[in-house]
């Protein structure tokens, strides 16, 4: 393509991130600047993954080397839709990419749900990671707590929970975070999945995990250990299901240990209610589930109460609508066709796409928004020649519009010294880094 091609990408995640990747490798002539609400890059990588997997936040450096290229801009602290609209982007960039991702915890449409002593999974994880918009607080007063879901996060929750806070405070977490969690009274933590062993969607190296705390007894209940030919379909197939079987199997049949706090793991239980009184959670209803014969399950009548006095939904993430463009309120998408943004009656929006979970939904490891972002870019480059050029492009322009606005805007030099900062923090005490929290202090050093 000889065309000179200037580019937004809406959201700073490993979506966003790896679409700018393939546009700057398609051609010399391509520019992309990438916008965040956030005044840091990296989306749920920074405030998503919980601190203790720093391998799987190693991702961050694949990231930093795409972003470090001159090709691509950062341009953090607007809030697309709010601080600039669909419209006026398209006077400075030929397409857009919507890469904003999926943040907001999915509803759980049981009773109870509401009571104080409810929460969900991806509030939690925003608050232990230190993101800028939620509450410095959280009320971690419960003994015995119950998670629902059987994927990542739900074990990420689960582990979070169940460590004391001195073993987490060698990694990034922020201060108040480190005080609350010493406080916390926990000493069961107990997860519940409406399936199977085999059906479960952590990962080997998320389920082992649970077991490297010297604090933390993870129990396996044997009684919803059961396998259907569907089961051993999935085991056949899959090797990383038969590695998690095999695992939990394993944690089944061994003798228990002295240790101050468990973390117990349930399978074939399926959350009907939660309990209250006084508007306060005191326990979780379950019912006891049947796996028929091809992996999936139904209920048996038979159920358990549970005394809890919280409850963490970990039932997935869910996608935000952004205004003016078209979105599923079913499935947490943005309609499209290979990444192309359709309108009401399915015609695509011109220089509209759409990248990463809010096209797809939230499925999926690392290597699936890679493809994702690519499959995107492809449309969007075999487009480009028909695509009306936008009518202001000195890159300096859209800044300057911006600032306009009076917007503290942020950028890849002034992520940078945060980082930096950041990694500063941590060094006298042995850690990574401390996570500085308040949005405008982050903002002042960037632009320090």
């Amino acid at each position: 393509m000889d065309r000179p091609l200037r580019v937004a990408v809406i959201g700073a995640g490993p979506a966003g991130i790896y679409a700018a990747d393939h546009l700057i490798k398609s051609s010399e002539t391509v520019t992309v600047d990438i916008f965040d609400k956030l005044p840091t890059p990296y989306g749920l990588i920074r405030y998503g993954v919980a601190p203790d997997h720093p391998r799987i936040k190693e991702i961050i450096t694949a990231l930093f080397r795409i972003l470090d290229n001159p090709r691509i801009r950062f341009i953090g602290n607007v809030a697309y839709g709010v601080d600039v609209k669909p419209e006026e982007m398209s006077r400075f960039y030929d397409a857009t990419i919507i890469a904003t991702g999926a943040e907001k915890d999915r509803a759980l449409d049981i009773p109870g749900i509401d009571l104080r002593g409810s929460y969900g999974a991806a509030d939690f994880a925003s608050w232990y990671n230190g993101h800028p918009d939620v509450s410095r607080d959280w009320p971690l007063e419960a003994k015995e707590v119950a998670v629902i879901g059987a994927g990542n996060v739900a074990v990420d929750v689960a582990r979070i929970l169940a460590k004391t806070a001195d073993e987490l405070l060698v990694t990034e977490i922020p201060d108040n975070v480190y005080q609350a969690l010493k406080q916390s009274p926990v000493t069961d933590v107990h997860v519940f999945s409406r399936r199977g062993p085999a059906q479960v969607k952590f990962t080997p190296q998320e389920l082992r995990e649970l077991d490297h705390s010297p604090n933390v007894e993870v129990i396996v209940h044997p009684e919803g250990i059961e396998f259907d030919e569907g089961s051993l379909e999935a085991m056949r197939k899959t090797r990383h299901v038969k590695m998690c079987v095999d695992i939990l199997q394993n944690w089944a049949v061994r003798d228990p240990r002295d240790r101050p706090r468990r973390l117990h793991l349930y399978f074939l239980q399926a959350p009907v209610e939660v309990l209250g009184e006084d508007g306060k959670v005191v326990g979780l209803r379950t019912e006891t589930q049947e796996l028929t014969g091809d992996g999936w399950v139904r209920g048996t009548g038979e159920f358990t109460d549970w005394p809890v006095q919280a409850v963490y939904r970990a039932v997935g993430y869910l996608s935000t609508a952004l205004p003016d463009l078209p979105f599923d309120t079913k499935t947490g998408t943005i309609p499209h066709d290979a990444g192309r943004v359709l309108d009401l009656d399915g015609e695509h929006i011109p220089g509209m796409y759409v990248a990463g979970w809010i096209k797809r939904g939230p499925v999926g490891l690392i290597g699936h928004t890679k493809g994702c972002s690519g499959e995107t870019v492809t449309s969007l480059l075999e487009d480009a020649e028909k695509l009306p050029p936008a009518p202001q492009r000195d890159p300096a322009e859209v800044v300057e519009y911006l600032s306009q606005r009076g917007l503290q805007l942020t950028t890849w030099e002034g992520w940078q010294k945060l980082d930096s900062h950041e990694i500063a923090l941590g060094e006298p005490h042995g850690r990574k880094r401390v996570k500085v929290v308040p949005r405008d202090e982050m903002t002042d050093i960037c632009n320090s």
